[in-house]
């Protein structure tokens, strides 16, 4: 797999029917290695092991109602009340960073409501803090502790 701008880490891989499968640590399974399931697994464990983010508090594949269609977010960080507070979406490495992206996780953001919206490819990570009163965003230079969330 490609090498990402993230810290390297013990990644579990195995090969079943001829097929790669990386483990969730989230969701606690082997789940089939895609380029972008390399990413969500790599940005997983820099939020766990660099920024301080709690794995009790955060979840993978949330399904979510938008529009009465089933969506799912690919990563969300809840805070100690069990709300939401961070989503996050993941995309393949080869996939830019483009309008479209942040279009989509905003349209979760109608439902979910956090306060923090990133974005990666595992090459480029993008945050921004939502402002409601003011209904803009800002982007922040890095990724946040979760003791700043």
């Amino acid at each position: 797999m490609l090498k990402l701008n993230l810290p390297p880490f013990d990644i579990n891989v195995r090969k079943t029917n001829g097929k790669l499968a990386v483990f969730d640590r989230l969701r606690r399974k082997f789940v089939a290695l895609t380029p972008e399931e390399w990413v969500r697994q790599h940005f997983v464990n820099y939020l766990i092991a660099e920024k301080g983010y709690p794995q009790a508090l955060m979840a993978n594949e949330i399904q979510i109602n938008l529009n009465n269609q089933r969506k799912r977010c690919d990563s969300v960080v809840y805070n100690r009340e069990l709300l939401p507070l961070v989503i996050v979406e993941y995309k393949s490495p080869d996939v830019d960073i483009t309008q479209a992206v942040f279009d989509q996780i905003v349209r979760y953001n109608i439902v979910l409501k956090v306060n923090y919206l990133i974005v990666t490819n595992g090459l480029s990570h993008y945050c921004c803090k939502m402002n409601y009163l003011a209904q803009t965003f800002d982007y922040l230079p890095d990724i946040p502790l979760y003791s700043e969330l």
